[in-house]
């Protein structure tokens, strides 16, 4: 479990100074990239596509997780939105809170 959560720790640091480093070159013009890379009909848009549907299984993961709930949805729509940058503090803190029990951490409430 601390390979898992050294690994977490790591792609969030990646993530968050990747797309720091992005928003300060870009913005925050991200849909009219994302969508228009998906629209040409390429292997941008094929990556785009590819990741868009890991994003809903990651939210509908969560969202299973939690049993449906109302909070289930609100953090399933997070993991959507949020991508490893939310889906990597949520799996560390529930790694902590589920006492590193890899089957609580993956089915919730259902272990």
């Amino acid at each position: 479990m601390t390979a898992f959560r050294v690994f977490l720790v790591v792609c969030l640091l990646a993530i968050v100074t990747y797309t720091s480093v992005t928003i300060a070159t870009h913005g925050f013009n991200l849909f009219p990239i994302f969508f228009g890379d998906m629209a040409e009909m390429g292997w941008p848009g094929q990556f785009n596509l590819d990741f868009l549907t890991l994003l809903l299984l990651s939210g509908l993961w969560v969202t299973w997780r939690h049993q449906f709930s109302a909070s289930g949805w609100m953090l399933g729509l997070l993991a959507v939105f949020g991508g490893m940058l939310f889906l990597s503090i949520y799996l560390l803190v529930n790694s902590y809170k589920t006492g590193g029990d890899l089957k609580a951490l993956l089915v919730g409430q259902r272990a």
